[in-house]
């Protein structure tokens, strides 16, 4: 790294035909997303993918299948996730990886991993696109977390095909993609069975991984395959996937990197490492929405919603990874108001056709990247704003909010204003369940309710202010200076202390499946991932493989 630059950035765009860990083909309404992990295709050196283990590389390829599957296959309404592998499902996240790894590449590498797996469930749950994991061996760790994302778990009946979770036993770590939560809350495993699972390295299998809800059903080896393809068909087509439907094509994100500036199509990055911030301006729309769905579809990957949802993803992804060092992103938009109201009132009026739920789904995810992302958000508002609808959302998701009181003195731009939409109130949920609206006025619920009477208007600074949508704000005098310290405050404050507070912030009211698997991802599997036990020199993920033992501290703390 040189001048806090990242040597050799981590792509996240990828596409079928550069894969080398999947494949995929469909059948009858089924899609087989079949693992075959080339041993040498690590993302990094100094390690081999053996036994279907993965790292970084091989779940980029899953997220990108799983986006493909429901933008380009709308007729698929049922993946199965299986293995080539004679025996062996998948071994997990591969241990030299996490041992070779830095310790914030192993939480982002969680992270990401995780967002995959939500994903996988919101398709299951929300798109008509139904996951089921074929097991033909053994599944361990992320193996059996990658099947825990799906609806049914099928199991080949063989005496040695196994589950396992086997991180506490063998590496002193824990499932770092959600699988404790998941096993007790998603398939809702007794306690005391859930205890000895995850103590015991060999797993379980067969009737008792069945009785204990581990698995859902047991299939002879010889008949594994075509009892997958039978109940997956049968799942097909129960399926509101629109079988006749055409799909459309998701080219790549078109991305510029000049030294510390990042261009997309509807997005620009300014990275100030001295600040270590970087400002996220948003463009607006540059034209009015088309007509119908039926527009919307001839436009395709290059319909604005859609375009500036993939660049904000893949910018959030590509800071995330190979700009660490940054840690506060400034949220800034500039365009029509009237034109991204436009689009929102489209996106309502077409919520039932399946590419716009789509879209709007895609939104939702990308939203709720933003609120897991482990960096401080500031959103300014400025004159030529067009924080609207869904665009507000980002306004909603940031720590605090400046928008400015008036205009800038000897400028000939109109005073900032906000607007909401019917978006803001229930497409767009919160890991907790909540929109960022209720979620804001959690002590006022009635508010949400008042705020509906708004929607439509152009809310200037005092009025925001008012409502309890904007945090400050500050006028011409003020500006730069409450501007500048915030960010320049946040760059001296300790980043560990910073994660803690806002993980901690941004997550009032119920608590979900999701948010109680970020919220532990964020505390103890980051705080495990650095004692001594699992880390250090004697530590368990440094060890494993050598045949020495692991030397622990055995103090509770």
């Amino acid at each position: 790294m040189e001048n806090g630059k990242p040597d050799t950035p981590i792509d996240f765009r990828t596409a079928p035909d550069r894969y080398r860990h999947w494949k995929i083909s469909t059948e009858n309404g089924v899609a087989y997303l079949t693992m075959d992990v080339n041993e040498d295709g690590g993302l990094k050196p100094g390690y081999k993918l053996k036994l279907n283990s993965y790292d970084l590389g091989v779940d980029i390829e899953l997220a990108d299948a799983v986006q493909r599957l429901r933008f380009e296959h709308p007729e698929v309404a049922a993946v199965v996730i299986r293995s080539l592998r004679d025996r062996i499902f998948c071994s997990g996240a591969n241990i030299n990886m996490l041992g070779l790894s830095t310790h914030d590449h192993k939480v982002n590498f969680c992270k990401f991993t995780n967002e995959t797996r939500l994903a996988i469930e919101d398709a299951s749950e929300h798109s008509g696109q139904t996951y089921i994991c074929s097991i033909n061996g053994i599944a361990a760790g992320g193996g059996y977390e990658l099947a825990l994302a799906c609806e049914q778990i099928l199991l080949a009946d063989d005496g040695s095909s196994a589950v396992s979770l086997p991180e506490l036993p063998l590496l002193a770590v824990l499932p770092g993609t959600g699988g404790l939560t998941r096993l007790v809350d998603k398939r809702m495993v007794r306690r005391d069975h859930a205890d000895f699972f995850c103590t015991t390295a060999e797993g379980v299998r067969g009737k008792r991984a069945r009785d204990w809800r581990l698995v859902d059903k047991l299939i002879p080896p010889s008949k594994l395959s075509d009892e997958t393809r039978k109940i997956a068909e049968e799942v097909a087509a129960r399926s509101s996937r629109p079988k006749a439907a055409k799909g459309i094509a998701l080219p790549a994100v078109e991305r510029a990197i000049e030294g510390d500036t990042i261009r997309y199509g509807h997005l620009t990055i300014e990275i100030d490492r001295e600040r270590r911030a970087a400002k996220f301006r948003v463009k607006g729309p540059a034209a009015a929405p088309p007509a119908d769905a039926t527009a919307v579809h001839a436009q395709g990957a290059a319909f604005w919603p859609l375009a500036l949802a993939r660049d904000l993803d893949d910018a959030m992804m590509h800071l995330r990874l190979n700009e660490t060092e940054i840690g506060t992103w400034v949220l800034l938009s500039q365009g029509d108001a009237d034109l991204v109201e436009a689009y929102d009132a489209l996106l309502a009026k077409e919520a039932s056709n399946w590419l716009v739920r789509e879209i709007v789904l895609y939104w939702k995810r990308t939203l709720k990247r933003l609120d897991v992302s482990s960096r401080s958000l500031i959103a300014l508002v400025e004159p030529g704003s067009c924080f609207t609808g869904t665009l507000f959302e980002i306004v909603l998701a940031a720590d605090r909010s400046y928008m400015l009181d008036g205009a800038f003195e000897g400028s000939n731009q109109e005073a900032a204003t906000v607007r909401l939409t019917a978006m803001n109130f229930g497409p767009y949920p919160m890991g907790n369940g909540l929109t960022r609206l209720g979620t804001r006025f959690l002590a006022e619920p009635s508010r949400v309710n008042e705020l509906r009477d708004e929607i439509g208007e152009a809310l200037d600074a005092e009025t925001a202010d008012e409502l309890g949508l904007v945090t400050f704000t500050p006028d011409d005098i003020d500006w730069e200076d409450e501007v500048r310290l915030a960010i320049e405050e946040r760059a001296g404050f300790s980043p560990d202390g910073l994660i803690g507070m806002e993980a901690n912030l941004r997550f009032a009211g119920p608590e979900t499946m999701e948010t109680k698997i970020f919220a532990r991802l964020s505390a103890w599997q980051n705080w495990i991932f650095q004692r001594p036990n699992a880390t250090g020199p004697d530590g368990a993920l440094k060890l494993y493989g050598t045949g020495k033992q692991s030397k622990y501290d055995r103090k509770r703390a």
